[in-house]
């Protein structure tokens, strides 16, 4: 009994020492089990930490990447438009080909309608009689049944004949309307040859006018140069050209960019804090020696591709006028300004080397006036104006002018000439005295500008002149000038100019108006006159 109970005891102690352990196990592995749940959320935890720095490191390397690629992009652009413009055409082909102005010959292609490509097929008789079918052998018989074949046998042959004559009908009438398109096709073929020769006569006519310095097609010829001159900016140019055929003169007005087109931010830098790209601006003189360049750089373009281009030499003298359009603050209209004019002849053209040069002390060298300030819209007085030039005069007589009762201001003797001119500036605000100490029969005349600052004496000499005037009666007048003390002088004629006396009067306080710009000044204050040269004229 008592060895019963020992046993029992032995049992429940085991089964508890085993639950012990048991329990002890149990324990140990929840443990385990947290202590790797700990050590996987730590991971993750810093693999989450890693991935967010690398997509922050990622995102601030991108941002960062961005900024310089702005920064090269802008200073690419500010580069250009400082030094580039001239340079990228320089070495380029400026000359027009007239060959390729003209139209390739497309020859037309005759093709039929899809309904009359379609066969006809011819009938055939014996198919027709085929059809019928093989003589009965009763018909060797009975005549009834031959009589109803050969019956069988004719109305075949009948089919067959009315058949074949609508065929032949609808062939001769195919036949016809095809003739009737290839006479047409025939003469839209003369009619696409004739055309393709008129639009190439075109071009020839044009060609000679060009090589005799008609105005017309001398302008043209500038204008496809100016057309196809590529610029990499994004600026829409407009620009109109004068021309005179007595003088080879050639008067450009050139609308240039504003001050706008040069970029403000010099380059970008990310900032962290603020999670943006941010620009750094340039200075303001920095901004404005860029745009004296850039549009000293144009000018200097400009006029290489136009005397470059020039293989007739149809220009001898060239003022480029470079303007802008602006709204004035007082009024809030548009207006052009002027800021740059340039006035150079072929012969100062030939002597510069246009791939060494500093733009802005090129033109300087060129006498060129620029406006002092054009990022604020400072205007300046052209060299030579484009409406002096722009008013054609009639160059020889015929039915109209004979017809024109304005009068011929070759036909007025010197005194009435001289009272014309003096009553010119007279109209223009100016206080004119007349003087007869000329011997050429010309007018001189003294006018005082009144107005303060701007104005003073002026020396006003005219010469009606059939030929050209040279360069040695501006000099005479540059001469009258220093001895009269005055501040300006004005040399009118009826005729035009040579390049040398442009070239000369250009940095002195000389005007030069021609003709064409006598005749326009006139109509501005309301005479209205022609001028007819005669066949032989003198001096005058």
């Amino acid at each position: 009994m008592g060895r019963r109970n020992g046993d029992g005891l032995g049992i429940i102690f085991s089964v508890a020492k085993t639950a012990i352990k048991a329990n002890k196990a149990y324990k140990s592995n929840i443990a385990a089990q947290e202590r790797a749940q700990k050590s996987y959320n730590n991971a993750r935890e810093r693999a989450e930490k890693q991935y967010e720095n690398s997509k922050r490191k990622l995102h601030e390397t991108t941002k960062t990447l961005e900024a310089m690629e702005r920064s090269s992009e802008e200073l690419k652009k500010f580069q250009y438009l400082e030094s580039g413009i001239l340079p990228d055409v320089i070495e380029k082909k400026m000359v027009v080909d007239f060959e390729l102005l003209k139209p390739s010959f497309n020859p037309l292609t005759f093709t039929l309608p899809s309904y009359l490509q379609k066969a006809l097929p011819e009938p055939i008789k014996q198919s027709y009689i085929q059809a019928v079918g093989r003589k009965p052998f009763l018909g060797l018989i009975l005549k009834s049944k031959n009589k109803l074949w050969q019956k069988k046998i004719e109305n075949a042959e009948t089919e067959f004949e009315n058949n074949h004559l609508l065929w032949q009908q609808k062939i001769d009438d195919r036949d016809s309307e095809i003739d009737n398109l290839r006479r047409k096709f025939d003469q839209l073929q003369i009619e696409n040859k004739i055309k393709h020769h008129s639009k190439c006569e075109e071009i020839e006519i044009f060609k000679s006018g060009y090589f005799s310095f008609d105005n017309s097609s001398v302008i043209s010829y500038m204008k496809i140069v100016l057309d196809k001159s590529d610029y990499h900016i994004g600026w829409k140019r407009e620009y109109d050209i004068a021309y005179s055929t007595e003088s080879k003169e050639m008067i450009i007005n050139f609308k240039l960019p504003n001050l706008d087109i040069i970029p403000i931010e010099k380059d970008y830098r990310y900032v962290k804090i603020l999670d943006s790209i941010e620009p750094k601006f340039r200075k303001r003189s920095e901004i404005d020696t860029c745009y004296k360049s850039l549009i000293s750089n144009i000018a200097l373009r400009t006029i290489y591709e136009v005397f470059k281009s020039d293989i007739a030499n149809s220009v001898s003298v060239l003022t480029f006028n470079g303007f802008l359009i602006a709204d004035n603050p007082i009024n809030g209209k548009s207006e052009n300004i002027d800021i740059i004019s340039i006035l150079i002849s072929r012969d100062e053209y030939e002597k510069i080397d246009f791939r060494n040069i500093v733009p802005i002390r090129c033109i300087q060298g060129l006498s060129a006036v620029i406006s002092p300030a054009p990022n604020e819209l400072v205007a300046i007085k052209p060299i030579r104006e484009y409406s002096m030039i722009d008013k054609r005069f009639v160059e020889e007589e015929d039915i109209i002018s004979k017809l024109d009762k304005r009068p011929n201001l070759m036909d007025l003797n010197p005194f009435e000439f001289e009272n014309l001119v003096s009553n010119l500036f007279s109209k223009m605000g100016l206080e004119t005295k007349q003087t007869r100490t000329s011997k050429d029969g010309g007018v001189d005349a003294i006018a005082f500008d009144k107005r303060p600052i701007i104005g003073g004496k002026l020396v006003i000499q005219a010469k009606r002149y059939k030929n050209t005037v040279g360069v040695s009666a501006v000099r005479d007048l540059y001469g009258t000038l220093l001895n009269e003390g005055a501040s300006k002088g004005i040399l009118v004629t009826t005729s035009s100019y040579g390049p040398d006396a442009y070239v000369f009067s250009k940095d002195k306080p000389i005007e030069l108006i021609d003709g064409g710009g006598l005749l326009y000044l006139l109509k501005q204050v309301g005479i209205n006159a022609k001028i007819i040269m005669p066949d032989i004229w003198e001096l005058g």
